[in-house]
């Protein structure tokens, strides 16, 4: 089943979206990490509240989290869910 074109379908498809996803999350948290070390003083700036540019790009890095989740659910359910039923199905017989 491996060799089969279904299930390299299904390996594109999963790669096709995670691969992109996970640069896109990695150069976030990079580009997060250099502000934070080289930008110091401009992420302690007051933004009001109690609150500064670090403390809000730190939830923003929790909010990407969950966001990239939820976005590879709704993903997974409409373009992944369906290869793997098919492919179980074809093994199961």
């Amino acid at each position: 089943m491996q060799a089969s074109p279904q299930f390299q379908e299904l390996r594109s498809v999963f790669r096709n979206f995670a691969f992109p996803m996970s640069v896109a999350f990695f150069v976030w948290f990079i580009v997060y990490l250099l502000v934070a070390t080289f930008a110091a003083d401009w992420m302690g700036t007051e933004i009001g509240g109690g609150f500064n540019i670090g403390i809000v790009f730190g939830l923003l890095q929790f909010l990407t989290t969950f966001l990239i989740t939820w976005i590879y659910v709704k993903f997974a359910n409409k373009n992944i869910e369906p290869r793997t039923a098919a492919i179980r199905q074809e093994m199961e017989g």
